[in-house]
């Protein structure tokens, strides 16, 4: 077996693609050098164990010289494989938001979370979820920073997608790492997806988070799902446009029937039509669907009292 594919980046830097559901270019991991060894961003779910372990072989790297293991929160599809890879990379220190690191250490809440959600596919796409030992895993607040080879990686705390969501700028790359926190932008494409999920979607955290990052003045922007995008600080200005679209979309819609479905049709239908120079793939929906959308803007529409009571 040849291994999934490893991009060479620049600076000794590469992307692993996780081959996340049997296909390319959904979920990467990221490894950058240290003096000591190498950093990984993003373990994947732990249905990537395998091919993550076969993209560092792949990529020359020992298991034992991974030192660091960065996650920039805890969704499944960028941490649920942390337990998982805990045996295979001995010498790793693993690190994730403070406010995610209990429910790595007990995923209970999780597990139960995937369930609610994927209901029965939850088990095929995210496989077992395993406990992180505490002692194994630190806990990040952001502002801190961790040499690297003509570098260092710094911690952005950039909450909105989730509470408990960081960024990470490697300053020798002049690259950031923006898990969700910049939307889904798959390779190749321009099209910008909002990632905007339940359950603690909060759109003012989002927008700041983003100013943020946009104060790093990234060469690149490097998504989750998926890979570089040298037009990283035009794409930071252009997805708070983007999730303002699908906000007043959404919320124009749960006015008339706030109901998920409905919001579901509206946003789709408008993706469709506001997508033509720059056409959504059906892939996206791998990674960020419309209903995951329409469910999280329903929530902050609620919590927020900018629904009627009652209105359904």
């Amino acid at each position: 077996m040849s291994g999934p594919r490893v991009v060479e980046l620049g600076r000794g830097r590469e992307l692993i693609d996780l081959d996340f559901r049997d296909t390319e270019g959904l979920v990467a991991s990221y490894l950058l050098p240290q003096e000591d060894g190498w950093t990984l961003i993003e373990t994947g779910p732990s249905t990537c164990r395998e091919p993550l372990l076969r993209g560092l072989a792949r990529a020359g790297v020992a298991p034992e010289e991974v030192r660091r293991v960065f996650v920039t929160h805890i969704h499944l599809d960028h941490s649920g494989g942390m337990g998982a890879v805990v045996d295979a990379l001995p010498r790793a220190t693993f690190y994730a938001h403070e406010l995610g690191v209990p429910h790595l250490v007990d995923p209970t809440r999780l597990i139960a979370s995937a369930r609610r959600a994927w209901g029965s596919a939850a088990d095929p796409l995210w496989g077992t979820i395993v406990p992180v030992p505490a002692p194994r895993l630190v806990a990040l607040r952001g502002g801190e920073a961790f040499p690297l080879k003509d570098g260092e990686l710094r911690v952005l705390p950039t909450p909105g997608h989730a509470r408990h969501h960081l960024a990470f700028f490697d300053s020798g790359l002049r690259g950031l790492f923006s898990g969700d926190g910049a939307g889904v932008r798959l390779e190749g494409s321009p099209h910008l997806r909002p990632a905007v999920p339940p359950p603690d979607l909060d759109l003012d955290d989002l927008f700041r988070s983003l100013d943020a990052m946009r104060r790093t003045e990234p060469k690149l922007l490097l998504f989750s799902h998926f890979g570089p995008s040298p037009d990283g600080a035009s794409d930071l200005v252009r997805y708070r446009t983007v999730v303002e679209q699908w906000r007043d979309v959404a919320l124009a819609a749960a006015r008339e029937r706030a109901d998920p479905g409905y919001v579901t049709e509206r946003l789709r239908a408008f993706d469709a039509g506001s997508s033509a120079l720059a056409p959504a793939s059906g892939r996206e929906s791998l990674v960020s669907g419309y209903e995951l959308a329409a469910q999280g803007f329903l929530r902050y529409f609620e919590t927020h009292g900018l629904l009627e009571p009652g209105r359904g």
